[in-house]
């Protein structure tokens, strides 16, 4: 059983990663090393909004799943 909670904990780890490196503002090689132009933050619009929420989401997922895996191991 633990088994099947670790491989879900990876995929929900590699899920997360992928939303996190695709919210970085600049679309370009600048943006992800963090020397982006214009640091001036609006309100979340579009797809902007929809990254946040499923990185909000995917982070819980990680948290749970996380405590759900150590207490199995016991």
């Amino acid at each position: 059983m633990v088994t099947y909670f670790e491989i879900a904990l990876i995929i929900t780890s590699i899920a997360l990663i992928t939303s996190v490196v695709l919210q970085s503002k600049g679309i370009g090689l600048g943006g992800l090393t963090g020397s982006e132009t214009g640091s001036v933050f609006g309100t979340r619009r579009g797809i902007e909004k929809i990254l946040f929420n499923i990185t909000v989401v995917l982070s819980i997922m990680f948290i749970v799943l996380t405590m759900v895996t150590i207490i199995a191991a016991d």
